[in-house]
């Protein structure tokens, strides 16, 4: 396999060919990229371009996210300061838009962007993907960089990007998608060139991120989501570290284990929070019922773990970590109280996952809040459309329901977009509204065992940071809460909470539940932060050169 040597603080870094500066660094043994305001360090944590922290300077200009950066020959890579000089980027901006007008714009290459884009273009229909991923398969298929296959979920999604490709659908990765506007008006930047789309219609497959577990020391280098630690080997063969702990609640953290454990890692403990399976027996068999050959593959991972001596520890939590010198210490809490302490390179977590429906919320797409889920639904119809005309949305963006309902969602939502594109009619997709009930029964059963609501913050000390980017513990914000604001705009302006490079994604869950708590009022969709353009960070000759293409009719 080629290779490429880059420089990381005087260091010279040697890449596989395809692999993320964050996952050259980690293989590297680096994990703090960069420095905060208040001298803190930190480093890849949701390994998918959600959380803003891997941020390094490259070649000068700062504020590149490490996890979807790839490394290049000669590259001078350095650790982020709290305040980096910048440099003008007018001259990265070029001034040719890249203009699309498909029939069918699909936003995300995951499991069921791709599905939607092969139905619409076997519909007739003209089909442009934008995908912020440098590899399209999106967060369930993470495809390997260098197009190795590992196992078979990954060979599922090779076939799957291989045949959006036959299909004719345009497939364009590495996007940047930042705007979204009335009349399906989307502006976003691939590269140094301004992307503007104005489809007939659209399809937001955009996914969710997870849930951490939130408790002191959980922003510390090393600490990070479970599925980020699956991208650094699943797509770069990069081990997280040699010692792992896996923390939090749900089957992915049961399969990446597995997954780490047989590329070569130790996994010292995994603390699953919900109660073991057998607890709920009826819930458990209406669960296999539903879908035999995906429980009968949980039951495999776990006899997995079993086979190389790593139990899963059931009603167990994360407690606190801390640094000890190049290494973390996680104290986990058992059942019976008492309280186990390891010694681990890295820590992975999952705790549930919160939808990315930034897009649709600022297209006017309506929500309801799901207690159970502790998050945001998006309201479609069995078309897949929203309440906005011409708007589709499928899977995880619009609530937690798995890549297998995604790719079902996907083919339903392709074939009535094509259609009210002028195209085929969407007929004949009884089976699909079938075999996608069977999906939502069995992930429905799924989550009833294990335990993915929203964690109380009332027992955690008010140093516990909440919010990563502007560094805000539990105390700022109680302390904020004080005068009993009754929204959570309110409580922006009082603390800052929100007002970071991630606008609020991890922290705005957990102040709405505050929010809620404090005033009495149920959680709706006015609960949480409003999302405003640009929805992630980007350079403003960027903006500038989108609004001056359009001025041009560019």
């Amino acid at each position: 396999m080629a290779e490429t040597t880059f420089w990381f603080e005087g260091q010279d870094i040697r890449a596989k060919e395809g692999q993320s500066l964050a996952a050259a660094l980690t293989e590297a043994g680096h994990r703090a990229f960069r420095q905060t305001a208040k001298d803190a360090h930190r480093g890849i944590f949701c390994g998918m371009g959600v959380c803003q922290d891997c941020l390094v300077t490259v070649d000068g200009m700062p504020n590149q996210r490490a996890c979807m950066t790839l490394a290049q020959e000669g590259m001078e890579v350095a650790r982020q300061v709290a305040l980096p000089e910048f440099g003008d980027a007018s001259d990265t901006i070029s001034g040719n838009a890249l203009h699309l007008a498909p029939d069918v714009l699909v936003v995300g290459g995951g499991a069921g962007g791709l599905s939607a884009a092969i139905a619409a273009a076997q519909a007739g229909a003209s089909v442009a993907i934008l995908d912020e991923r440098k590899v399209a398969g999106g967060q369930y298929y993470k495809q390997a960089a260098d197009g190795s296959i590992l196992d078979n979920q990954q060979a599922d999604g090779a076939r799957l990007l291989a045949e959006a490709k036959e299909s004719g659908a345009e497939i364009i990765s590495g996007v940047e998608l930042w705007g979204a506007f009335d009349g399906l008006l989307f502006l976003g930047q691939h590269e140094s060139t301004p992307v503007i789309a104005q489809p007939k219609t659209a399809i937001i497959a955009t996914g969710a991120y997870e849930r951490p577990v939130t408790v002191p020391g959980w922003t510390l280098p090393g600490v990070m989501t479970t599925g980020a630690a699956q991208t650094l080997w699943r797509s770069y063969q990069t081990l997280p570290g040699k010692r792992i702990a896996v923390c939090g609640s749900g089957p992915l953290n049961v399969q990446v284990a597995l997954e780490l454990a047989k590329g070569g890692a130790q996994i010292v403990y995994i603390a699953e929070r919900a109660p073991r399976a057998i607890t709920q027996p009826m819930t458990a068999l209406s669960m296999a019922l539903a879908d035999p050959k995906l429980a009968t593959q949980g039951l495999g991972m776990l006899a997995g773990l079993r086979a190389r001596g790593v139990p899963v520890r059931y009603r167990s939590e994360l407690v606190h970590i801390e640094q000890k010198d190049d290494a973390l210490s996680a104290t986990f809490r058992k059942p019976s109280g008492h309280e186990d302490t390891v010694t681990i390179d890295a820590l992975c977590m999952n705790a549930g996952f919160e939808p990315q429906n930034e897009i649709l919320r600022l297209l006017g797409a309506k929500m309801h809040y799901d207690p159970a889920m502790g998050h945001l639904r998006c309201q479609k119809s069995q078309t897949m459309q929203t309440s906005v005309d011409g708007l589709y949305a499928i899977g995880d963006c619009t609530g937690l329901g798995g890549a297998p309902a995604a790719r079902i969602e996907g083919e339903i939502a392709g074939r009535h977009a094509a259609s009210a594109a002028g195209h085929s009619k969407a007929d004949n997709l009884t089976r699909a509204h079938r075999t996608l009930a069977r999906h939502r029964a069995f992930q429905s059963k799924l989550w009833q065992l294990y335990d993915i609501a929203p964690s109380d913050t009332a027992p955690l000390p008010d140093t516990t940071l909440i919010c990563r980017c502007e560094e805000l513990t539990l105390g700022d914000v109680r302390q904020g809460l004080g005068d009993r604001p009754s929204h959570i705009g309110t409580l922006k302006r009082a603390t800052r909470v929100g007002m970071g490079r991630c606008q609020g994604r991890y922290c705005g869950p957990v102040a709405a539940r505050m929010i809620a708590e404090a005033t009495g009022k149920p959680i709706e969709d006015l609960s949480f932060f409003a999302p405003r353009v640009p929805i992630k960070p980007v350079a403003i000759s960027s903006i500038l050169a989108a609004q001056e293409a359009l001025d041009d009719g560019d």
